[in-house]
């Protein structure tokens, strides 16, 4: 059997074509019941994101109030278009050290939460072959008729990600169905994000529609409520 993480990367379109690139850009509305929990309805409705590809920086503009948030794990930035910093804040994952179901957040927090979420769906599997990621296939899953394999995922330090051990679930295809994990930062919430819609963008497939809900003790999933949705277009590589 061929070994899982390298058919799911030739299925995604392959290291040599992912390696010539550098960057993703495109249109993104994020969606979902957790920003009304949070108390942040809407915010990223209408985004344009910048996202690089093999390190972890995320540039997401907010269309609609003409400013950006700028990530990178250890710091983010609220900025106006021109440039002017509205907001900072240093070690952005310690802010939400306390937070409770009810604890609401401001911009930062939503930026660093979106962004290091974002960047890991974005690149799946392509990070997985990047240093200090470790990986193993365990027992396969079945979902929805099919037979899907299942890939372990171990992420080293220095990554902002929902949690170190995530579960990644592929079709017969190879593409990606099924990202399974808890939230660190919401208290170890339960997500499961299904992938669809995939387009080949730049010999690289990709899938433009996502949706995040919670799962129970058996990792089935519950249908409602959608937690996060994700919908992206224009989608360029460079």
């Amino acid at each position: 059997m061929v070994d899982l993480l390298t058919f799911a990367v030739e299925a995604h379109g392959g290291l040599s074509a992912w390696n010539k690139l550098r960057s993703l850009h495109a249109n993104i509305s994020i969606g979902g019941e957790l920003w009304d929990l949070v108390g942040l309805p809407g915010i990223f409705n209408n985004t344009h994101v910048e996202l690089g590809l093999h390190r972890q920086n995320v540039i997401t503009h907010l269309v609609d109030s003409g400013e950006r948030i700028v990530f990178t794990p250890n710091q983010v930035l609220l900025e106006s278009e021109s440039g002017k910093t509205l907001d900072t804040r240093i070690h952005p994952r310690a802010a939400f050290a306390g937070q409770t179901a009810d604890s609401k957040w401001d911009k930062l927090h939503a930026g660093y939460f979106s962004s290091y979420a974002l960047w890991g769906y974005l690149t799946t599997p392509f990070l997985y072959t990047y240093t200090g990621f470790e990986t193993q296939e365990i027992e396969p899953w079945h979902e929805s008729g099919e037979r899907w394999r299942v890939l372990q995922v171990t992420f080293p330090g220095g990554y902002a990600a929902h949690t170190r051990i995530q579960y990644v679930y592929f079709g017969e295809d190879g593409l990606v169905r099924r990202h399974l994990y808890t939230v660190d930062i919401l208290g170890g919430s339960r997500g499961t994000n299904y992938a669809f819609e995939y387009r080949r963008v730049n010999g690289v497939m990709i899938a433009a529609r996502r949706r995040v809900v919670a799962y129970n003790e058996a990792r089935q999933q519950i249908d409602q409520p959608v937690l996060v949705s994700i919908g992206l277009s224009e989608i360029e590589f460079k």
